[in-house]
């Protein structure tokens, strides 16, 4: 990701007085309610740096009905919830947290909701949504009682890091068997083997994802998204497949042939002691994920206060877990706050109107659906992939010299990917972590949290509970 220049952050109010006239003659209600010229920002670096944002998460409207599609969602139904649920976390972080960072359907929560839940586990795509409901009502109740804080003291490192890793290893795989890269072995040796190298919707898959990387080291605004757009049109000249249908046109939430995702959830499906587990890893992992990049976005905005806490952080998280509730009512994915939102306050950002912009112009592409059906999977899998690789770098945050806690979080991340579900790898990641401290020794490491979770996990997976 992009970094922005370095600035303390410890100290909110450290800006930078040689700024000066500029910011001198900020005022206005606008500049008033967001605090534009008392964090060193003006209007104008913030309404360009909300515009770099959403060209560099745009891309999920394309990728997110992509995956659900699999799974049997109506993916013009989705475009539709995409777009509502990043608008309206966007805007609520926007307008009330007053942080420069954005919210919407998360690329890899997506993955293991359609790939994970609905067609590994089988589950309908109405009680996948109940699951969806369940962890942004449990996500909001931790974080406004501060049980959040319990949990993030709690939850070892090692397996927090893991979780990350063996998501983005996920998404590798998910996007190389979508286009043919890597394909089930129909015969005997490993369970997997090489696709046909040379089809087309690999080799445009391998040229996207190498154009994003350039496009990235450029830092060109809205990279991926020109490479997703690139793909679609030489899909269009190339690929009897691909049919234009149009530009616009208004919004729908249900197209014939498919029942409305209003409200479809089925919240008592998803209290079954089989869907259970998979709320709670969705819990886990979006409250290492909301928490890690909201801070590292709050961090690069200079947003962190003289105590090591991020400011509105509190709002912050709120935000991010009540946008999981809109979003599975309405029949979207769940939602985390996306860290592209580093590539705006690399622009400039430091308040919410950034966010509050991208929220309205995510309102403005609700009325691009018919897009959506133009961009084939190999326009799409280039994106995943780079998100699923950026994940990986979650491997540096290991801390090798501990060598139980390391492995116990790569135990996590490989199985993870191996056996296709997160939870899996989480609770082998906390049973070999918690054996590993008692056989080393170093017991007095671990504590009643850390203890009481790997024998809930454990539990479910040895009752024959767990999906």
């Amino acid at each position: 990701m992009m970094e922005s220049p370095a600035r303390p952050l410890g100290d909110i109010t450290n800006i930078d007085r040689e700024e000066g006239s500029e910011i001198a003659r900020g005022g206005g209600a606008v500049d008033r309610y967001f605090g534009i010229s008392a964090r060193g920002s003006t209007q104008r670096r913030e309404v360009v740096a909300g515009v770099t944002t959403f060209l560099a998460m745009v891309y999920s409207v394309f990728v997110v009905p992509g995956m659900l599609g699999k799974a049997g969602f109506d993916t013009s139904a989705v475009f539709v919830a995409v777009c509502l649920t990043t608008a309206f976390g966007s805007l609520l972080m926007g307008l009330w947290a007053r942080l420069p960072i954005a919210i919407g359907c998360a690329i890899s929560l997506t993955a293991f909701t359609a790939f994970g839940l609905v067609l590994g586990k089988g589950l309908s795509p109405a009680v996948a949504l109940g699951a969806v409901f369940l962890m942004g009502v449990v996500f909001t109740a931790i974080s406004v009682t501060g049980v959040r804080s319990w949990i993030l003291r709690n939850l070892p490192t090692g397996v927090a890091h893991g979780t990350g890793i063996g998501i983005g290893l996920f998404l590798l795989l998910i996007a190389s068997n979508e286009v043919g890269l890597i394909m089930k072995n129909p015969g005997a040796g490993m369970p997997v083997s090489l696709g046909h190298i040379t089809a087309f919707p690999v080799l445009m898959s391998i040229l996207g994802l190498a154009a994003i990387f350039g496009l990235e080291r450029r830092r060109v605004p809205g990279g991926i998204l020109l490479v997703v757009v690139a793909l679609s049109v030489i899909g269009l000249i190339f690929d009897p497949s691909v049919r234009f249908h149009g530009i616009f046109a208004l919004p729908s939430l249900a197209t014939p042939g498919h029942a409305s995702l209003i409200g479809a959830m089925d919240v008592k499906g998803a209290l079954s002691m089989a869907v259970l587990p998979s709320v709670l890893a969705l819990v886990m992992t979006a409250v290492f994920d909301a928490t890690g990049t909201i801070r590292a976005v709050a961090g690069q905005a200079g947003q962190i206060d003289r105590n090591g806490r991020i400011v509105n952080g509190g709002r912050a998280l709120t935000a991010d877990s009540v946008s999981s509730i809109f979003s599975a009512c309405f029949g979207g994915a769940p939602a985390a706050a996306y860290i592209e939102s580093s590539v705006g306050v690399a622009a400039g950002a430091k308040t919410g109107l950034a966010a509050a912009v991208v929220g309205a112009l995510f309102l403005a592409v609700m009325f691009l659906s018919p897009l959506a059906g133009l961009v084939p999977s190999y326009a799409t899998a280039p994106a995943l992939m780079y998100v699923g690789l950026l994940m990986l770098g979650n491997v540096s945050k290991l801390h090798m010299d501990d060598t139980v806690d390391a492995m116990s979080g790569l135990v996590c991340a490989v199985f993870i990917v191996l056996s296709a579900n997160i939870v899996t790898g989480i609770m082998l990641g906390f049973c070999t972590l918690v054996i590993g401290r008692i056989v080393a020794g170093e017991y007095r490491k671990l504590n009643v949290g850390t203890v009481a979770i790997a024998l809930v996990l454990a539990v479910f997976y040895l009752g024959g509970w767990a999906i």
